[in-house]
């Protein structure tokens, strides 16, 4: 039974991560793709389609924002996810006497790994509304 229980909160650290790379990944796709239309739409509002333009800045900022703060709260909820899955694990480690083996400073870097992430992508969602906004009034 505890080699099942092992196996099990091992696949669930798997699927929380491939979770997590997915959400990191959309977020900074669509960051990049959101920069790229939104510069290209304030661009165009120096010319007649200036109402055009600005709709749609504004509803990609919207999208950007929320996008952003979905992607930040699965992180967040990762986190917290792998946190107690590596809780659980090192408890059975220790009721086994093979902890000796996990390095516990992993636990602290993954969480700031979480953190360096949302910050990536809090640098890139910022990027991706300032930038056309610029263009835009300038």
């Amino acid at each position: 039974m505890l080699v099942k229980l092992h196996e099990h909160i091992v696949n669930e650290l798997g699927t929380s991560s491939r979770t997590d790379t997915i959400f990191i990944v959309v977020a900074i796709l669509f960051n990049l793709i959101v920069l790229g239309i939104n510069s290209a739409a304030s661009g165009a509002a120096s010319n007649d389609e200036v109402l055009a333009a600005d709709v749609v800045l504004g509803v990609f900022i919207l999208m950007t924002v929320l996008v952003n703060a979905i992607a930040i709260v699965a992180l967040y909820v990762g986190r917290q996810t792998r946190s107690k899955l590596l809780a659980g694990l090192m408890a059975m480690y220790a009721d086994n006497d093979v902890d000796k083996y996990y390095d516990q400073s992993l636990i602290s870097n993954y969480g700031t790994r979480y953190v360096l992430f949302g910050g990536v992508i809090l640098l890139l969602g910022f990027t991706a509304i300032t930038v056309p906004l610029i263009i835009r009034l300038m």
